[in-house]
């Protein structure tokens, strides 16, 4: 049973190990994520990283909360980096475990440039991006050589919490035709704004997913036009996933899960007539 986990490298005491637990469902956890569960004696994990997932850790070892949600207190970012240093320097081995990946928005570069610069050994074990494998839960891919060959992944608010002013939206809008945001609902309304008047169309397919790959998962199909009533009109709550382009059609053919609900697939999703469905 154990035999995946033989030629897994040593979690040493000291070491700091940044580990991305995916977008939710356990089983998306990688092999070398579970053996730093299975090795870590102290695990420091953020608001999104499934209990589940937690309860895979050894026997004995201690969690601590460092999750940081937006309008609510939250541990400042310097704090928990300089908490990571202290316990390696108590010789604990110390797992950073993160919601989908580290390095996407997820500020594990920020935390793995404070361990180096106390001189802290680490280790990055890369997870499954929500902007990815969370949107492969609703049916949704990302590329489709019929619709782009190219896709944009963005963050819907700055460290300020305000549109980040820093993004080209007008280049965005011109040049990627699948937009795929994270952490956008509160500027969702003025992101749109901004997308229609840089030349998207506001009938252009919008979908929102709340909770990626856990069972109470909620998928919303709409419009860039009409996505912020949408939201408010099907009570959504964050953490969200937005992508917008046409690859959001694909769905109607692509929702494994729904189909497994009984939901009847088409087998041509590109045909324009269709309809939004909340699943």
């Amino acid at each position: 049973m154990d035999m995946p986990f033989d030629d897994m490298p040593a979690f040493e005491p000291g070491w700091v190990w940044l580990v991305g637990a995916g977008p939710g469902d356990p089983g998306l956890l990688t092999l070398l994520g579970l053996h730093a569960l299975r090795s870590a004696d102290v695990v420091v994990y953020d608001a999104l990283v499934n209990p589940r997932i937690l309860d895979m850790a050894a026997s004995g070892a201690v969690t601590e909360y460092a999750g940081k949600r937006g309008g609510k207190p939250s541990p400042v970012q310097r704090d928990i980096s300089l908490r990571l240093v202290d316990l390696a320097r108590e010789g604990k081995r110390v797992l950073r475990l993160k919601g989908g990946d580290p390095f996407v928005f997820g500020r594990g570069g920020e935390e793995a440039l404070t361990l180096v610069e106390n001189e802290i050994p680490f280790r990055i074990v890369p997870g499954i991006s929500a902007g990815i494998g969370g949107l492969a839960y609703a049916g949704i891919p990302v590329t489709h050589r019929e619709i782009n060959h190219c896709v944009t992944f963005l963050t819907g608010h700055d460290s300020s919490g305000l549109v980040p002013d820093t993004i080209d939206w007008p280049a965005i809008a011109r040049g990627s035709p699948v937009i795929v945001m994270y952490m956008a609902q509160k500027h969702i309304g003025a992101i749109s704004a901004r997308l229609v008047a840089a030349g998207r169309r506001a009938d252009e397919p919008v979908a929102v997913v709340s909770n990626a790959s856990l069972p109470d998962q909620m998928v919303v199909e709409s419009t860039l036009g009409e996505v912020e009533a949408d939201i408010g009109r099907h009570d959504i709550k964050p953490p969200t996933m937005f992508v917008i382009g046409e690859v959001v059609r694909l769905r109607r053919a692509l929702d494994w899960l729904g189909a497994l609900s009984g939901r009847e697939l088409v087998r041509e999703p590109l045909d324009p007539r269709g309809r939004r469905d909340a699943v």
